[in-house]
């Protein structure tokens, strides 16, 4: 073999390898540019539901500005927080069919159906939403054929 031929050939290869380089490089930078739009569009997901979280919560709070009359005790956490409201808020708190929920530097009282609605796009919102109490009656209870009428007064 020449010296041209060897040469030629070197060249072919070093072609050939710099071709390989460049593609290489540029799947590479495709990886990361797709990787920065799931970033950028997660980001841009998380921003929606925080904004449709605000939404609900500023359309469906409770107005307990004037309420002052019985402190309600719930926790976060570790920590006891209270509210002020009226009795029947809080006979409703009771019952589950209202649910506190933290918003902004405070604490608001929604109804439940919107808490449900907050708790599938983000549930660390939710502070205390009861359930609804049924009268389940228990297995072993002696008294369960005895039925208390509506009536009775003591």
């Amino acid at each position: 073999m020449t010296k041209a031929q060897k040469s030629k050939k070197k060249s072919r290869t070093l072609a050939r390898e710099v071709k390989a380089g460049v593609e290489a490089s540029k799947a590479e930078q495709q990886e990361r540019a797709k990787a920065l739009n799931e970033q950028q569009k997660e980001q841009n997901q998380n921003k929606e539901i925080q904004a449709q979280i605000k939404q609900l919560i500023q359309m469906n709070k409770l107005d307990l500005s004037k309420a002052t009359d019985i402190k309600y005790n719930f926790t976060q956490g570790s920590k006891i927080h209270f509210l002020y409201v009226p009795a029947d808020i809080r006979d409703q708190l009771l019952k589950g069919i209202l649910a506190v929920v933290k918003f902004e530097d405070g604490f608001v009282v929604i109804p439940n159906s919107v808490a449900k609605k907050i708790a599938l796009r983000d549930s660390s919102i939710i502070i205390e939403n009861k359930t609804a109490e049924e009268d389940v009656l228990e297995e072993d209870d002696p008294y369960a054929d005895f039925v208390v009428p509506d009536d009775l007064m003591w």
